[in-house]
């Protein structure tokens, strides 16, 4: 279990400050979803979480400790990363690209353990991709690679799962299997962040969302609490259907508002 703590968050990218003034406790055994319109500061949200940028102003807590004090290791072992456009050059095996998830354990030069060759078959039954063990990874479908990636950052074990754009470029079927696989896992006792853009998923799967619009924190709550008629308008700049009274909430775009049509 691990908890993490962000405390009036601030993270500049040169002059300009791209997060301001976040707050807000993420717990375990949750899926809690960051959205917001490009731009809005989400990646830089995760990466500030993860001690990869660092903070302009206030702090992260990962298990009360700064994440800025804390070594690289350490910080991986208690949470595993999955950025966004993750991009294979090399023809792994899909066996050997989830072994990679295991380094954050590993001493320089040593070998695999039992211990370790455990936790990547659980990360491939869990990703389910089993079958996949002895493919090469580049050889593999949009909607496979994404689930032998995730098998990867799942074999690190770690009691928080962040992923950034987890649904770029799959189709929905692919899409519903990722959203499923992060579901579970957040079932299962984990901490599970995603960026997220589509609302639709957002809202069936997340049981929680942060809303970002320029950096700020403007919504921070239950999905439907979150994406209101009124706050898509604002924060997007749009209208949208939103249906939260079926078995599977829905929000579609409709049309741009006049307050985010094009000049």
């Amino acid at each position: 279990m691990v908890t993490i703590r962000l405390d009036a968050l601030g993270v500049s990218l040169g002059r300009r400050q791209v997060v301001r003034d976040v707050s807000a406790m993420l717990e375990p055994g949750k899926l809690i979803g960051i959205i917001g319109p490009n731009g809005a500061g989400k990646s830089s949200l995760l990466r500030a979480m993860l001690g990869l940028v660092p903070a302009s102003a206030g702090a992260v807590l990962v298990d009360g400790a700064p994440v800025a004090g804390m070594v690289r290791a350490a910080v991986a072992r208690k949470i595993a990363y999955l950025p966004q456009g993750q991009t294979l050059h090399w023809p792994l095996s899909v066996e050997r690209l989830t072994a990679l998830g295991r380094l954050p354990h590993l001493a320089p030069m040593s070998s695999l353990s039992p211990t370790d060759l455990a936790a990547i078959d659980r990360a491939l039954e869990r990703a389910d991709v089993t079958d996949l063990r002895d493919r090469i990874a580049t050889n593999l479908s949009g909607g496979e690679r994404a689930r032998a990636l995730l098998a990867r950052a799942l074999a690190v074990d770690a009691p928080a799962l962040v992923v950034d754009e987890p649904l770029a470029s799959l189709d929905p079927g692919h899409q519903i299997d990722v959203m499923a696989l992060l579901r579970r896992e957040a079932d299962a006792g984990a901490l599970v962040i995603a960026v997220l853009h589509d609302l639709t998923m957002a809202a069936r799967y997340c049981d929680r969302l942060l809303l970002l619009d320029g950096g700020r924190l403007v919504a921070d709550g239950p999905p439907m609490a979150v994406l209101t008629a009124e706050r898509l308008h604002l924060v997007y700049g749009i209208h949208a259907l939103i249906d939260a009274a079926a078995a599977a909430p829905m929000v579609v775009p409709l049309d741009r508002s006049a307050a985010g049509a094009w000049a």
